[in-house]
């Protein structure tokens, strides 16, 4: 929300978001219920003219430009050798931590968590369906396809259970300035409905 507030593009935004984070971490249960569970976050920002992958593992981070294509993100590391910006430290406390050895390419999801880059679009779970839906209608993507996948069930799109989904949002970003931009949010607890 900040990085809304603060920035008029979608990189400036990202700057925002970084600057906070090495300022002052990140943290906070992602659960009402008494259970302590927390995660760090991925963000999707986007404006007119470019969107970004921001993915965090405490004060580090990493970040993807998206030149084409589709994008999604989904409860894991997905930044694997296209980073085009970082923490300055970010290889550095890697290697420190042992988890590179400095030789081989980084690969940020690889380093940083425990998932196996090269299963991450093939073995089933959220990343992977939400991949598997935005390419099924990749070139033809429009806000009513947007929605039916944000509804998608089957796939974990939308979840249920102690982690359900209680909002979503779409957002059409016209690329020309003279047109109006429009963003839909659920008004329901669950976005099937």
């Amino acid at each position: 929300r900040l990085g809304l507030e603060r920035a008029d593009t979608a990189e400036k935004a990202l700057t925002v978001i970084v600057d906070l984070l090495e300022k002052y971490g990140q943290g906070g249960n992602c659960m009402e219920s008494h259970m302590t569970f927390t995660y760090h976050n991925s963000f999707l920002i986007a404006d007119r003219k470019e969107a970004w992958v921001l993915e965090t593992s405490g004060k580090y981070w990493a970040a993807e430009k998206v030149e084409g294509g589709v994008r999604n993100i989904s409860n894991q590391l997905s930044i694997t050798t296209k980073i085009d910006r970082e923490h300055p430290k970010l290889k550095e406390y890697a290697k420190t931590n042992g988890w590179w050895d400095g030789e081989k390419e980084f690969d940020f999801a690889a380093t940083y968590s425990y998932v196996n880059t090269a299963r991450m679009t093939t073995t089933r779970g959220r990343y992977c369906e939400g991949y598997k839906l935005l390419n099924k209608h990749k070139g033809s993507i429009t806000s009513e396809i947007m929605m039916e996948i944000l509804r998608d069930k089957e796939s974990g799109i939308n979840m249920e259970g102690g982690f359900m989904t209680t909002g979503s949002m779409v957002s059409v970003l016209p690329q020309q300035p003279n047109l109006p931009c429009i963003h839909y949010f659920t008004g329901t607890p669950d976005p099937a409905r």
